[in-house]
């Protein structure tokens, strides 16, 4: 979908975007503020999060959550918002024709809440529930476990579920208090949004009654450490082997290495004819399997994932160890960079198609390190990604030896160390 962007640096130290889809029928929200898990003490770890399900509800415009929550979504308007270490993110999308109405409620949401005692005991409840259905996820369980065990921000659901004891209602207004300031703030808004509307806009969120704030808070510098062992998780209800295996660079990716490691990374395992998926498919080793990159404040990951049978995990490590060396050593078809790179161009295209998946597109990187992307620029930026840049940033991220691998299933402990010891033959470039 067309649209045009603009940015809005409000005297009151807020900073947002404005997307002007003009042929939009909705219009999406999206508030963010750095108010994550890095920001409180270990034993209060779970006050983010339970603060983001107390803020949604009951305020001093509507001082009931479900009295709220049926005003809010009585014309089919949706809300909902998300804790992660870093942020907390609130968002809503409306029907075109109640958009100001939508936004004045999710500011006033934002801006005063109550904090109701026994909605703090309620959401309490429902927050250990959604906890606990979350620890059934193996994957998870297992991804976060590791992210703790490299050094990131990063606690399990299980350790989570324990510490949930430790946090008061006084803890909420005290994260709240300290997190929740104009200085902080950082929104994506997009939709139908004339000059006008762009002026209604502007205007609310300066009128937004909270504190000035100093400054946004730094992302924390997590340095990323090798696993001399695997990280074993042993669960006797599983009959398949979990697995991740990661990869760590201890800097940030530049844009165009980015998009050279996205393309290796639709190579490997993104289709079903793809190099380590499509191969193992074929031998019916593993049913499904995903790779992925992501970026911290000062470094860079690239990751394996998968659940498989046991007398399956050996030969599915040989295809990603005998695939990985390919890349390394130049053995690339240009045929098959080509066919990527046209995959990769219909992805892009498929995700513009709505209002909120081109807000997707802004948002996590904008709220993440303030940069605004060039959306238009991504086919060019695709097209440009060669060979050479391949090779040059898969390489980057062996070679500093910094890596790890977790295991969960039913096995014992020496077959997770010869996994281990199968795989660290990657990490001997030269």
């Amino acid at each position: 979908m067309k649209h045009v962007v603009s940015q809005l640096k409000l005297d009151s130290g807020a900073e947002g975007l404005i997307i002007n889809v003009p042929d939009a029928s909705v219009m999406t929200f999206e508030l963010s503020f750095r108010a994550g898990e890095y920001l409180v003490e270990e034993s209060k770890w779970e006050t983010p999060h339970l603060m983001e399900h107390l803020l949604l509800g009951a305020n001093e415009f509507i001082p009931k959550a479900r009295a709220f929550q049926a005003e809010f979504e009585k014309n089919g308007a949706y809300n909902n918002a998300s804790t992660n270490a870093y942020d907390i993110t609130y968002e809503a999308e409306c029907a075109d024709f109640e958009w100001e109405r939508i936004l004045h409620l999710l500011l006033i949401s934002i801006s005063k809440p109550l904090f109701l005692e026994d909605e703090f005991i309620a959401e309490s409840g429902n927050v250990k529930e959604e906890l606990a259905s979350r620890s059934n996820n193996h994957f998870r369980h297992l991804s976060l476990a590791l992210r703790e065990k490299y050094g990131y921000v990063a606690k399990t659901d299980q350790e989570r579920l324990k510490l949930m004891k430790n946090v008061k209602l006084e803890d909420i207004w005290e994260h709240y208090r300290n997190s929740h300031n104009l200085a902080n703030l950082r929104f994506v808004i997009a939709g139908k949004i004339s000059p006008h509307r762009q002026k209604i806009i502007k205007a609310l969120i300066e009128s937004l009654d909270l504190p000035p704030g100093t400054n946004r808070p730094k992302l924390p510098n997590e340095i990323p450490k090798k696993l001399t062992t695997p990280l074993f998780i042993k669960n006797t209800s599983v009959d398949t082997i979990y697995f991740y295996i990661d990869s760590f660079s201890k800097r940030k990716l530049s844009d165009a290495e980015s998009d050279a490691l996205g393309l290796v990374n639709t190579m490997l395992t993104e289709t079903l004819y793809s190099k380590i998926l499509g191969t193992a498919r074929e031998r019916g080793l593993v049913y499904g399997m995903n790779s992925g990159y992501s970026q911290s404040y000062k470094s860079s990951n690239f990751w394996f994932g998968s659940q498989v049978m046991e007398e399956n995990i050996r030969p599915l490590f040989d295809i990603i160890i005998n695939e990985l060396t390919k890349v390394f050593n130049g053995e690339l078809a240009n045929d098959d960079v080509a066919e990527a790179k046209q995959y990769s161009l219909g992805r892009f295209q498929r995700s513009a198609q709505t209002v909120g998946g081109i807000m997707s597109g802004y948002s996590n990187r904008y709220f993440f390190d303030g940069v605004i992307e060039d959306y238009y620029q991504v086919p060019d930026r695709i097209k440009k990604i060669d060979k050479d840049a391949i090779i040059a940033v898969t390489r980057s991220m062996f070679l500093e030896g910094i890596w790890g691998i977790g295991i969960l299933g039913n096995i014992n402990e020496d077959l997770a160390t010869e996994l281990r010891d199968q795989l660290k033959v990657l990490w001997k470039l030269k």
